[in-house]
């Protein structure tokens, strides 16, 4: 599975801003507002805080992967952000998270939420981000998630 059968180029996020983890999630929350995607930016902005206050979602090596079940969700969502200067996001190699992978999905996508999760964890473990963090354009970032190696399902 490619990652770009997760996400659309509305949904990726390359100049992200915030200083910390909480801002991350928000401005991600309201730009997924701001493209249609969700309805209640706070409501989602919480679930994704209560997921973080379980554990860590970071991978290491820059990545972080929050994830919740949103009520106000239809269908499975992947948004994908780029923070360039990296926050601290308690990963537990100490590296601060420059990318995330941001997956929303309704509470009856049980299934191809874990799916998402596994193919997201194992494409990053395959060592593709050096050239993510290149990309600059959402469309551009897109492409290139077409056409890299996909990450077994």
């Amino acid at each position: 599975m490619h990652l770009s059968e997760l996400t659309e180029p509305d949904l990726i996020f390359p100049d992200l801003e915030g200083i910390d983890g909480p801002s991350v999630l928000r401005e991600v929350s309201e730009r997924l507002a701001a493209a249609g995607r969700v309805r209640q930016p706070r409501r989602l902005l919480e679930r994704l805080l209560e997921r973080e206050r379980l554990g860590s979602t970071a991978l290491g090596h820059g990545v972080a992967v929050p994830h919740c079940r949103y009520q106000g969700s239809s269908k499975l969502l992947v948004a994908i952000g780029l923070c360039r200067q990296g926050v601290d996001f308690a990963a537990e190699d100490g590296e601060p998270v420059r990318v995330f992978f941001v997956v929303v999905s309704p509470a009856s996508a049980a299934v191809e939420h874990l799916q998402c999760l596994a193919a997201i964890s194992r494409w990053v473990k395959n060592g593709r981000l050096a050239r993510l963090l290149e990309l600059e354009e959402p469309d551009e970032i897109y492409r290139w998630l077409g056409e890299a190696a996909p990450a077994d399902v």
